[in-house]
């Protein structure tokens, strides 16, 4: 009833349409949209991780000649199996391996597919990198 009163005798007010404000996750939400990488960049980056530590390549190393037991793979890269396990469940986060279970022991094998893949991906978002001329890079 104020509102009413108060209004009385005064023309009635314009209303534009309001726009509804974004919520702070609706906002967080769409500045993370912008900042993250596009996917295929992403899937790059998850393959140079997967291949930036020496224990990893050498398990990828000893794949690409055959499939390996873990129990194999333990004795090759000397260290202890939760190690190589974690190792493991890192290459096959990144999609590299496979992990077969075969009665008590599991096989690993390397996924020569995802490899490539990686491979190709990598060139088209890189482009051609041949060596480096050291009189034309920066000091």
């Amino acid at each position: 009833m104020l509102r009413a009163s108060c209004l009385a005798g005064h023309p009635p007010i314009a209303q534009e349409p309001i726009s509804p404000v974004p919520t702070p996750a609706r906002i967080r939400s769409t500045l993370a949209s912008l900042a993250a990488p596009p996917d295929d960049l992403r899937d790059v980056a998850v393959y140079h991780k997967a291949m930036a530590d020496p224990t990893r390549l050498r398990i990828l190393r000893r794949l690409a000649h055959s499939p390996g037991t873990v129990t194999e793979l333990i004795g090759h890269v000397d260290l202890s199996q939760p190690l190589v396990s974690w190792h493991l469940r890192r290459l096959k986060a990144a999609g590299l391996i496979e992990m077969e279970r075969n009665g008590r022991e599991v096989i690993c094998s390397l996924r020569r597919d995802a490899l490539a893949l990686y491979q190709a991906r990598e060139r088209a978002l890189l482009g051609p990198m041949g060596p480096v001329d050291p009189s034309t890079s920066p000091a």
